[in-house]
This record gives structure tokens, sequence and C-alpha cells, in this order.
């Protein structure tokens, strides 16, 4: 089964300072019993001055070798796309494409940088900026084999109608968007979810959707071809490992329901 659990489930227990990346790693493998890594680049520390130098790195890239693991997924938060500052814009675009240097050093199939803006509107501006944006990082995606994209996570990303004409503009077959199933404004989760589901690289799975549709939102995305990881990933920072095993469990749970009975 292609599952995964983001390392932001366990942000309770890395703000306590009480799980690191390689806590994360251990966790997933012989806790779980899982071979893939799904890593937010906040599990890698506080500061990417120093996370993301080729000496830590290599670290964790041993660290994955060692227990066979890979990365379905990379998300690198605080480098979205448009700032509305265009100083901040620039100092975005310079980190994220030192995340994109660590997510393909890292072997990451699929990596999330969020496209930015507030609302649920693109001005003129905005989009073409994203759009300029993630035409210049899909490229790299296609040159190094994975898919690159936003999430349906804040702002403008959250409105099917803004997520379809994207994908439509930067038109890159390494273009992809990280479905948190259910999770859109102006649409219902169901219509949502399958609107973007042809777009679909990764997902996050929340206790919501994990609890109340699960398996209808599997459906959907497999309907539409999707042949990616299944992201656990919850948000009370409370409780962590017993609560992602709950998600975890309805995962393959809804999965196991589906490869048997088609």
């Amino acid at each position: 089964m292609r599952i995964s659990i983001a390392s932001y489930s366990f942000h309770g227990l890395i703000r306590a300072g009480m799980m690191d990346i390689y806590g994360y790693l251990e966790t997933c493998k012989f806790r779980y019993g899982l071979d893939a890594a799904d890593i937010w680049n906040g599990t890698l520390g506080p500061d990417p001055s120093a996370y993301l130098h080729r000496d830590v790195l290599a670290k964790v890239r041993a660290a994955l070798d060692e227990r066979a693991m890979t990365v379905a997924n990379y998300h690198a938060d605080q480098v979205h796309a448009w700032e509305d500052d265009p100083e901040r814009r620039e100092a975005h675009r310079r980190m994220a494409l030192e995340h994109l240097r660590a997510a393909e050093y890292l072997g990451a199939k699929t990596v999330r940088i969020d496209a930015g803006g507030r609302g649920q509107v693109w001005t003129p501006e905005q989009f073409d900026y994203i759009v300029a944006r993630f035409q210049e990082y899909c490229a790299r995606a296609a040159d190094n084999g994975y898919r690159l994209g936003p999430e349906s996570h804040w702002g403008p990303e959250l409105v099917p109608d803004n997520m379809e004409r994207l994908a439509r503009a930067v038109n890159n077959p390494a273009f992809g968007v990280l479905i948190h199933l259910g999770h859109w404004d102006q649409s219902t989760p169901e219509e949502g979810d399958r609107r973007l589901a042809p777009y679909a690289m990764h997902t996050h799975v929340d206790q919501k959707t994990a609890e109340q549709r699960l398996e209808p939102a599997m459906r959907t995305l497999l309907a539409a071809g999707y042949a990616g990881y299944w992201g656990v990933e919850h948000h009370s920072a409370r409780n962590e490992y017993a609560e992602v095993e709950r998600q975890l469990a309805a995962v393959r749970r809804a999965l196991k329901k589906i490869q048997t009975e088609g």
C-alpha cells in the first residue's frame, strides 16, 4: 500500500523537542511499518540556513537509505510564490530554489510549494507572477523527474476554479496539486476533490476525512488515475502517536476494502 505520514502530524512533539527528522523516520519505519517519508521542512529544524546545508542533508539521506525509505513528498512552508513586497517575493524565490535542491538530493517524488495570496481571488498581477514561478519550478522538476505544485491549503488555493485555472496556465506535465482531501472553499468537498483529481500528485488525509468520507474520496481520485501516496496528516498536536495510528488504520482499511471489492 502506498501510504505515508506527513511529518507535520507530529508538530506538537517537534515543538516540544521530543522528535526530530531521525525520530520521525524511525517512527514511520518501525512503529507504523511504512517505507515512505512525507517531509515537512519544519521537521528538519527551525533554521533553513542550517538544515539546508549539504552536510545535514547527507545525514538525512543516509538515514533514508539505511531504512530503505522513499520520500513521497517534500513540503516547504514560508517559500510561497506571492508576497506583496517585491523583496520578500525574491527572497522566497531564492529560498524555494534551495528547497528544490534539498528535495532533489533527498530523492523526493513530489514537492509542495504554496502559491500565496490572501482572500479567495488572485489579482492579474499575482496570478501572472505565480504562473511564472511555477513554470520555472516545474521546468526544473521535469528535468529531474519529480512533480511540483501547490496544495489546497490556504488563500485562493482553496477555490477549485483558481487551482484549475493555475494548472491550465502553467501547462507542464510536471505540475501537480497536493490535494488536502475535502479542504475547499466555494465548493463541496466532493466537487473540489473531483475537479482537481486529474492533477493530483499527492494527498493529505486529515482526521475529518478519515472519519466521514474516506472511501468515496479515495475512489474519486483513483477513478481519475491517481497512483500516488495517501498521506496521513494529523493536526491536533495532542496524543499524536495514537491519533496518527487511528487515521493510518482507517486509510489501510479503506484501501484494503477497495482492493478487495474493486
